[in-house]
């Protein structure tokens, strides 16, 4: 058939349990963050070779607390720069060829930026999007979410809740609309159902919906042009994608809805060389692969008020596969190599699959 296949290439047991997984662009290496059984901060360095992986590097008490998030996507090619966000609110650049070295030179940048845990962290501006500076955006349980220049140790931007007593836990980030230099958006979800729309460049949100569950991931399908969609994942076994290209005065932007999973759908990435695809990631331990397909028109007329609402398109399920009883926590694809992908899972294992014939869809 052609349907995509996923092929396990490498299946390591770790030491700790891993919260994030990320390739470093331009190289066959990976990295996984997470927390030690004594929770310490830990990052492990690994590299593809041709019988499964080597071991580079691995620092159990590499950072103070455990370290929930990572992101490259503020570092240029070559450079390595891996942006982090810790249990106890610390956000911190590490240069990842020096760190391996000579470990008390490993920070670039540090700050304490929530109150608590940082539960997400984005990064723009570096390897994958050509436009504006390099920038970080992180979501806390306090509620906030900040964006940072790694040049400044006060945040560019704060968004916080009405009162802090109140605030509703940030779980995930993502920045898009980044098609030139001034042109910027981040989209946030909170665990209330809440998402919300904010531009850089106005300071303005400019759209904000609740979907019902509390919200898992959110992610543009690129972040270097126009915002054309957006995946937004949820507790409940559901998640939504959005049409971003026409927003109404009242209804905002059109969606279509899937269930997933039987359980919480935790993550969406969507392929780097291909946005129409994505991978969804679940709490049954399973990987789904999902190909948009967009309506004839994209823009029609509301029936009342005559206004251009948005057409949603429909999303075709294209392989599945169950690869692990515990519940999948990260998903990376490599920007490099189509349908290589890395994730970690709760049962402390690292995974490195092949995706074969993505490029018949």
């Amino acid at each position: 058939s052609s349907a995509p296949q996923m092929i396990e290439y490498v299946n390591q047991s770790l030491s700790f349990t891993p919260h994030d997984t990320k390739w470093i662009p331009g190289t066959a290496k990976l990295t996984a963050v997470g927390v030690s059984p004594g929770g310490k901060g830990v990052l492990s360095i690994h590299e593809l070779v041709r019988d499964g992986t080597k071991n580079l590097f691995q620092d159990l008490s590499f950072g103070s607390s455990g370290i929930k998030c990572a992101s490259f996507g503020a570092s240029r090619l070559g450079d390595g720069h891996l942006a982090m966000g810790c249990y106890d609110g610390s956000l911190s650049i590490c240069d990842l060829n020096v760190a391996t070295n000579d470990r008390n030179k490993k920070e670039l940048f540090s700050v304490k930026a929530h109150n608590g845990i940082i539960n997400a962290l984005d990064g723009v501006g570096g390897t994958n999007c050509s436009y504006g500076a390099p920038e970080l955006v992180t979501g806390g349980k306090d509620g906030c979410v900040k964006v940072w220049d790694q040049r400044t140790t006060k945040p560019v931007v704060t968004l916080n809740p009405d009162k802090s007593s109140t605030a509703r836990d940030c779980w995930t980030v993502a920045f898009g609309d980044s098609y030139n230099n001034e042109e910027r958006s981040v989209l946030a979800g909170f665990d209330n159902g809440d998402v919300k729309l904010f531009d850089l460049r106005t300071s303005k949100i400019v759209w904000e919906t609740n979907v019902e569950n509390g919200v898992t991931s959110v992610q543009f399908d690129r972040q270097d042009i126009k915002k054309n969609k957006v995946i937004v994942t949820t507790l409940e076994s559901q998640f939504r994608c959005y049409d971003m290209r026409t927003q109404h005065p009242t209804e905002g932007f059109a969606f279509t809805s899937e269930r997933a999973h039987r359980s919480t759908v935790w993550i969406s990435k969507v392929l780097p060389q291909n946005r129409d695809i994505f991978l969804t990631a679940g709490g049954n331990g399973g990987l789904n692969i999902y190909k948009y397909h967009y309506p004839k028109n994209r823009v029609g007329k509301h029936a009342q008020d005559g206004a251009a609402i948005g057409i949603a398109g429909s999303v075709e399920l294209l392989n599945s596969r169950v690869i692990s009883t515990q519940p999948v926590t990260s998903f990376d694809w490599s920007p490099d190599r189509q349908g290589l992908c890395c994730l970690s899972s709760m049962d402390q294992t690292l995974r490195v699959f092949a995706i074969t014939k993505l490029e018949k869809h």
